[in-house]
């Protein structure tokens, strides 16, 4: 009979031999986003979601803390749901919102994430900007295939927004509703989202580009200008193209100038919400971050001295770059505790961190 010790050897040995296989058999992801969690795995079309609003509370000077056990649920809950392989290596992506919360208290997003990863089992790492940018790239060269012809591609989320190339990518938090919340308490001094933005006179107008201008700033250094961007966002696709369509009189355009985007605000900031609904042929609920939406993008024109932006349809989300990204894998695993002592004392640096010089 063998021995003791050589039994807690040969039982290490095939735990580890059992958790590689199961990392190289499937996994398992969550895009936390900041409306809610999707979830997909590496072995299954299918995808399941929860809507979870993580950005709107923040934005009105609550935290995260509120969500937790909503998320921890949601963690466990959606790839039973889905129908995934419950034996799957699962890992969670923060990103704009949890990256807002890291930015206001780290320490106590390290607790929040030590006590959903005990909940659930789930562990959550707080993703850069600049690596989400990433994601937004593969998933739509994924999706898009040839019709991909620009040199960019241009991802707005609710808490911030991104541009990339195949090999880089920057990005600010300034999503849609990070940007209307920021108009709304300059214009308005609002905190609600969405607040009553319109109408806009002249010279409420002409501080709203001046503020695009100056919050936008940081991505013209950054990146070689001109560049050519395809959106690939809802807020884009579904909101600043219809309506720029509706006032020009198009109805099959999948691009738009600079200029017509220009024309388009000047037409509409002067209405009210029911009023511009009515005129794009959008529900009010919609409109309120439409005119907000179409300056941001017009910002985003005039400092990446682009004159075109081009439009796509996909829907593109954050798992293709999940389920592919080896760090995020590796810091799910028995080194998260490393991460999150990490977190704390190296903030948003700790992913790029290497897991293997934990101790």
């Amino acid at each position: 009979m063998p021995r003791p010790g050589r039994l807690l050897v040969v039982l290490a040995l095939a735990l580890a031999a059992a958790g590689t296989a199961t990392a190289d058999g499937c996994r398992i992801a969550f895009d936390l986003g900041s409306s809610g969690i999707r979830a997909g795995a590496s072995n299954r079309e299918a995808t399941a979601r929860v809507d979870l609003d993580y950005l709107g509370p923040q934005l009105a000077g609550g935290h995260l803390d509120e969500t937790a056990d909503r998320t921890a649920a949601a963690l466990r809950d959606l790839p039973q749901r889905a129908g995934f392989d419950s034996n799957c290596t699962p890992a969670a992506g923060g990103f704009s919102a949890w990256r807002l919360a890291l930015e206001r208290d780290a320490s106590r997003l390290a607790d929040l994430l030590t006590r959903i990863h005990n909940e659930s089992g789930v562990a959550i790492v707080v993703i850069p900007q600049e690596r989400e940018g990433s994601y937004a790239h593969t998933g739509a060269r994924q999706a898009l295939g040839t019709q991909l012809r620009t040199s960019h591609v241009l991802d707005i989320g609710g808490g911030s927004l991104q541009l990339a190339d195949a090999t880089h990518a920057v990005g600010l938090p300034l999503g849609q509703k990070a940007w209307h919340h920021a108009l709304c308490r300059l214009l308005r001094d609002s905190d609600a989202l969405p607040c009553v933005l319109q109408p806009l006179s002249d010279r409420e107008l002409a501080i709203a580009r001046a503020l695009a201008q100056a919050r936008l700033a940081g991505i013209a250094s950054a990146l070689p200008v001109p560049v050519t961007m395809t959106a690939v966002s809802r807020p884009v696709s579904r909101g600043v193209l219809p309506a720029i369509n509706r006032v020009a009189g198009s109805t099959d355009s999948r691009a738009f100038r600079r200029t017509e985007l220009a024309l388009a605000i000047e037409r509409l900031a002067g209405r009210n919400v029911e009023q511009m609904a009515h005129d794009v042929g959008s529900k009010p609920a919609y409109a309120a971050f439409l005119l907000s939406d179409m300056l941001l993008v017009e910002g985003l024109l005039r400092v990446t001295g682009s004159d075109m932006l081009q439009v796509a349809e996909a829907d593109l989300t954050n798992l293709p770059g999940l389920l592919a990204d080896d760090r995020l894998f590796d810091w799910a695993g028995p080194r998260y505790p490393c991460y999150l002592d990490r977190l704390r004392t190296q903030g948003l640096s700790a992913y790029a961190s290497d897991p293997a010089t934990c101790r």
